[in-house]
């Protein structure tokens, strides 16, 4: 049994410079979700947060983008969380992914942090792991004293394409998406059809 989306976060800095970078992949899944839908971000101090809200019959879920910077995201996670009455199992939490491949997408239903940062203050702020994620690789510089620049510098053109393609495939699906069938879009979309 599927668990509908409640509130679906996508990770990034703030501020126009990080607008484009590799880290800000998660931002870039939820801006395309929200143009697809025709939703409109706005500014909320309490959340600390960009929000826009999808509704119809049968689907009630927030979009968010925390303006906390990465390493604080759990901030605006918590208080949407306690505010809304938004069980975890109900949250699906978008992010960069230097270990996987430009454009290789990859589901997770729960698990550890990783080495991300945001998902290490979700967790740390949260409580608890068992929140969906979706990570979207972006690649490794091949060297581990790149990877900070190399996640905070932009794409070159064929990569970012790659990496919007991929979104795409999931946006495409966004029915499913906002369902939970987390599972049928893993089976989908997990390229090497490995499940985490």
């Amino acid at each position: 049994m599927s668990k509908q989306l409640k509130l679906i976060v996508g990770l990034g800095n703030p501020e126009s410079e990080h607008t484009e970078t590799r880290h800000n992949a998660g931002f870039w899944f939820v801006d395309i979700l929200a143009e697809k839908l025709s939703l409109h971000y706005t500014h909320d101090k309490k959340f600390q947060s960009e929000l826009c809200r999808y509704q119809n019959k049968a689907i009630d879920c927030w979009l968010c983008k925390p303006q906390t910077y990465m390493n604080e995201s759990g901030t605006a996670i918590q208080a949407l969380m306690n505010y809304y009455k938004i069980p975890i199992n109900q949250i699906l939490v978008v992010h960069d992914e230097i270990d996987l491949d430009v454009g290789n997408l990859r589901f997770k239903t729960s698990g550890g942090h990783g080495g991300n940062n945001g998902i290490r203050d979700i967790i740390d702020k949260v409580g608890k792991q068992n929140f969906s994620r979706l990570r979207i690789g972006i690649g490794h510089p091949g060297d581990p004293d790149k990877v900070v620049s190399y996640v905070l510098s932009r794409p070159d053109y064929d990569d970012r394409i790659n990496i919007r393609n991929s979104i795409n495939t999931v946006i495409d699906e966004y029915k499913k998406l906002f369902d939970g069938e987390i599972q049928e879009l893993m089976n989908k979309n997990n390229k090497r059809n490995k499940i985490d």
